[in-house]
């Protein structure tokens, strides 16, 4: 019977067990009907009407009937409702649980107070580390990453590549650790993992009969990041990716004698004392290094002053780029002559011609005029290593017409990165085909190509030759890996920093298993 009273703030239930029917005792399981007394245990519930909800049960307790058993007595539970030493209702428990893996402490306690339920954030995190964890089952196939954990430390993450679930995570990313732990879990037949050192002689000790693979992608950001050291080698060439009716001006830029000086500026006469001092070094042989620490400047900055030919290099003023105004910069100069020097007025009138930029940028483009100068013209600026590299590495079929156009001109014009974009294009063509029959004289092309950049992937490539001719004909790939360490950097800020590493763990493991238990059926990944 249950009679609730709805008169208060909570709304309270009153329930009785059922009197004469026997229960199992705790300790041994043995059934029992006879009765030491009876006492009211008083229970929460999840909130009813945004109520929160008492239940006031009156429970018998029993005597054991099983002399054998150390138990004299024991409190009867009603299956679905009440667990042992336990105030929640089944219900408001894994409610409880649920909010805590998903939004962690301070988050969970305050999604909690909207459903008139009542923790703090320390309650809320130690009932999420009650949830026991799923048994761990040892994978097939075993994907391994790393991941930035907190300032220069990093720590290591296992996915099982098939069904997408992580395993566990740790502090720290040696090798021993690795190896230990495959030691204890033995029956992983293909372990995909970058092109780390550290994980390679782990898993080559942990389980020497893994199959490793090198992943696809990580494979391609390396190269990647060789074809940038080479452009950046050659960022003399780059200009030449312009089109013809600008070829003279880099030229222009690059010739002293026949480029008008710089305004006398602070900016310029820095400019030109750093270029003389890092030349008077970086000339004499002296390392990118030395001459950094000497003059306590960034290596990069020493880079960028001793790669360039004259110190007007470093203080040029970028072309400016093309801009939503430029079509209306010719209406712009016609009402500037017909004596319209407000930009306010001005700024109204395009937008009656559809412009849709905002007001400061029209105030900007005539501020030319107002000194006397004429306005400035978008001129296409010279690209970048990095903008070059991208050009190289990605498929011709992708290239805009615009792009395409520039690449070509580059090309013919730098025999090294023509050299360096064929040898890309090998590549590309081997991961198409799913097809390492080339690899070994592509890596014998590199280390002769005269290319330095180049010749040091070969030398890497070929250490590690075995899981990257795996990574090239295989399905399996890290892909997952970085998709779940997506979701650890997620937790991570949604606690704020403060988690430690196992509490990490423990909701990096849960909300994978949770999301899976209310998404639907597994997703197994391709044979």
């Amino acid at each position: 019977m249950v009679s609730v009273d709805v008169s208060g703030p909570a709304v309270v239930m009153q329930a009785r067990t059922r009197s004469g029917a026997p229960a199992g005792c705790t300790g041994c399981g043995t059934l029992s009907e006879w009765v030491h007394s009876r006492y009211v245990r008083r229970l929460a519930d999840a909130a009813l009407g945004g109520r929160p909800v008492r239940i006031d049960l009156s429970v018998r307790r029993l005597y054991c009937e099983n002399s054998a058993c150390p138990k004299v007595t024991f409190a009867e539970q009603v299956p679905g409702l009440t667990v042992r030493y336990q105030r929640r209702t089944q219900l408001l428990q894994q409610l409880v649980e649920a909010v805590g893996v998903v939004l962690a402490g301070r988050g969970g306690a305050r999604m909690l107070r909207v459903l008139n339920i009542r923790l703090s954030r320390c309650t809320v995190l130690a009932q999420l580390m009650r949830v026991p964890l799923p048994p761990l089952v040892t994978p097939r196939v075993l994907g391994v990453d790393d991941f930035a954990l907190y300032g220069d430390t990093y720590g290591t993450l296992l996915v099982d590549a098939e069904t997408r679930l992580p395993l566990t995570l740790w502090e720290g990313r040696d090798a021993e650790q690795l190896s230990r732990w495959l030691r204890g879990h033995p029956g992983v037949e293909i372990v995909c993992r970058d092109g780390s050192l550290t994980y390679r002689q782990g898993i080559a000790d942990g389980a020497p009969q893994a199959v490793q693979v090198s992943d696809r992608f990580h494979l391609w950001q390396g190269l990647s990041r060789r074809v940038q050291e080479i452009a950046a080698t050659h960022r003399g060439c780059l200009p030449e990716a312009l089109p013809a009716s600008g070829a003279t001006e880099p030229e222009l830029a690059n010739t002293p004698a026949t480029q008008p000086e710089p305004a006398d500026t602070p900016a310029a006469r820095h400019a030109r004392r750093l270029f003389e001092a890092v030349h008077a070094l970086t000339d004499t042989g002296r390392s990118y290094s030395s001459a950094a620490r000497e003059l306590g400047l960034d290596r990069r900055t020493v880079r960028k002053y001793a790669g360039a030919r004259t110190w007007h290099e470093v203080v040029r003023r970028p072309p400016r780029r093309p801009s939503t105004l430029d079509p209306y910069l010719d209406y712009l100069q016609q009402r500037w002559d017909d004596g319209e020097h407000s930009a306010k007025v001005l700024h109204q009138e395009l937008l009656t011609k559809g412009y849709l930029g905002h007001y400061q940028r029209v105030k900007m483009a005539i501020a030319p005029l107002r000194r006397g100068l004429p306005l400035d013209e978008p001129r296409e600026r010279p690209p970048s290593p990095r903008e070059a590299a991208r050009w190289i590495i990605t498929a011709p079929d992708r290239h805009g017409p615009h792009t395409a156009q520039r690449l070509q001109r580059l090309l013919e014009h730098c025999p090294e990165l023509h050299r360096t974009h064929d040898l890309v294009r090998q590549f590309a063509a081997m991961l198409d085909a799913r097809d390492a029959a080339s690899l070994p004289n592509w890596l014998d092309t590199l280390t002769a190509s005269g290319l330095a950049p180049l010749a040091g992937a070969a030398a890497a490539l070929r250490e590690d030759q075995h899981a990257v001719t795996q990574g090239i004909t295989t399905l399996y790939n890290s892909g997952v890996n970085e998709g779940r360490i997506t979701d650890v950097k997620l937790q991570k800020r949604i606690m704020g920093g403060r988690a430690s590493v196992p509490l990490l763990r423990h909701r990096v493991v849960l909300i994978a298993h949770l999301r899976r238990r209310f998404a639907g059926g597994l997703t197994v990944a391709p044979r």
